[in-house]
């Protein structure tokens, strides 16, 4: 996101809050706290263990006095098991949605306004939660559920390459697109290896930053001359699609890029049949320890973020609100849900719910958190998914312990991060609310992009018909969405 448009952002939607919610939220009114608690029903998504039996329910039932019974959506067909539960109008009393979700259910009907009860019981969660926040979760100038933000912008991947071969070359690591282009032809021709491998998500931020063409996975949105661009529609993309197209044409990238799943990227480097890919920090331990049994000797480089066109870096950050936390309109219990919502985000009571307790799941070192293993795995590895809302100062010093649980994973996410200082853009509706004509139709046109995206880079399709590959994603909703995008950007900015 360029800087004009964070600030546009941040001044209305402090305006708009400030307006609406006296502040993080509704403006406070004092409240009585009942002292019988009922027993309340929340419906979280799917994760791998039993939310009813877990160290931090309990840790929650304890430092709160609510007592939860919670249900999960299936791993398969969530959003039809959802709009099932609603149509029966299921009594839950607190739901964890994403976007979608909270889109489709707030536009039926299916979701009490919270506005009244977060001024009258949200002291807690107006403080600790961010006015860019509650922007994002606020439809048609009402709250219909609380926002969870995430742990801040941060990038997730880099290229990673082997750096005992660029050193038996005696190359130096590459800075710009073109020292990285003559790179990758010394390697081929020296190595006899895949200079860099990938596949199946083409929208390669560490190469395509280069061009300006400022997106990559999760970002699709850019803003430019004053209105929001969908990267499909940005003339950049010819750019950067004609530069990686010539790099599988002379045989740079993976012959199989059309069908490389993420697993046999990590398998190919560590197996010393590639030199670069682009690698999650989260995959770091994995790929440090598979390497050093096939090749105790190799060396892994982190390539710092290639210098673009105009002169600087860029790199692309993933953020915003990923969950929503709302109340049915049925739910029997609508003001003790949000006692407890709010109880939650007080701070000793989010800090444990975050992190456990100090000197047994965590400990403090030179003022950052760390994990205490095995103690936080065994009892705190899904604190997450308990979230209903997060203490937006500290949620990411907290949040950090957990990629402290291995220094390989450790290592990567800092210099990622460090990498990635002062030059982090995101996409332009990271703050914005789910917009119905965009949730309708992104995950179809995101496959539809995906797909041509992969043939051109691979030459199953010609660069000349992506005109016409436009015109038709335009056509298939496209036109809708970006319409959608700019009437938002519009009205945020009044």
């Amino acid at each position: 996101m360029t800087k004009k448009l964070a600030a546009i952002l941040s001044v209305t939607v402090l305006a708009s809050i400030a307006t609406a919610c006296g502040g993080g939220g509704p403006a406070p009114e004092p409240a009585k706290l009942d002292t019988a608690k009922p027993q309340l029903r929340q419906l979280l998504q799917y994760n791998r263990f039993d939310p009813n039996n877990n160290p931090v329910g309990k840790y929650l039932k304890e430092k709160t006095g609510y007592d939860v019974k919670y249900d999960m959506l299936p791993v398969e067909n969530a959003d039809e098991k959802l709009n099932l539960l609603m149509a029966n109008k299921e009594p839950y009393d607190i739901m964890k949605l994403n976007a979608n979700q909270y889109a489709k259910l707030s536009s039926s009907g299916a979701l009490e306004p919270l506005d009244d009860l977060i001024r009258k019981y949200g002291k807690n969660m107006q403080e600790a939660i961010g006015p860019a926040s509650w922007n994002g979760a606020r439809l048609n100038g009402k709250l219909y559920a609380i926002p969870e933000g995430s742990s801040g912008v941060a990038t997730g991947t880099a290229l990673v390459y082997r750096q005992d071969w660029l050193d038996e070359l005696g190359l130096k690591p590459p800075a710009t697109r073109d020292e990285l282009y003559a790179v990758l032809k010394t390697v081929k021709e020296k190595k006899n290896v895949i200079p860099i491998t990938g596949g199946k998500d083409p929208f390669h931020a560490e190469i395509g930053s280069t061009f300006g063409w400022y997106y990559g996975p999760g970002t699709n949105w850019s803003e430019s001359d004053g209105k929001i661009v969908h990267m499909v529609e940005d003339p950049k993309t010819k750019d950067y699609l004609a530069f990686m197209k010539k790099l599988y044409t002379e045989g740079l990238l993976d012959a199989e890029w059309a069908i490389n799943q993420p697993n046999k990227l990590l398998e190919k480097f560590t197996s010393g049949k590639a030199f670069m890919f682009r690698s999650g920090w989260w995959d770091a331990a994995n790929l440090n320890n598979a390497l050093a049994k096939n090749f105790p000797d190799a060396k892994i480089g982190i390539l710092p973020y290639l210098t673009g066109d105009s002169g600087k870096a860029a790199q692309v950050g993933i953020g915003g609100v990923p969950w929503f936390i709302a109340i049915p309109k049925w739910s029997p219990n609508k003001e003790e849900a949000m006692k407890y919502l709010d109880l939650k985000l007080e701070k000793d009571i989010f800090k444990g719910l975050a992190i456990g307790q100090e000197g047994v799941h965590h400990e403090v070192k030179d003022g950052k958190y760390y994990p205490i293993l095995p103690k936080f795995n065994d009892e705190w590895n899904f604190g997450s998914d308990f979230l209903t809302g997060t203490d937006e100062k500290n949620y990411e010093a907290y949040w950090q312990a957990r990629v402290r649980k291995n220094e390989f994973v450790q290592s990567y996410y800092e210099t990622y991060q460090a990498n990635a200082k002062g030059i982090l853009y995101h996409d332009a509706l990271t703050y914005a609310p789910p917009i119905a004509d965009i949730s309708k139709h992104s995950q179809k046109l995101q496959k539809q992009a995906e797909d041509a995206f992969i043939k051109y880079v691979t030459g199953a399709e010609p660069l000349e018909t992506y005109d016409k590959f436009l015109e038709q994603w335009k056509a298939s909703g496209g036109s809708d969405m970006i319409k959608a995008a700019n009437e938002w950007y519009e009205s945020s900015r009044k």
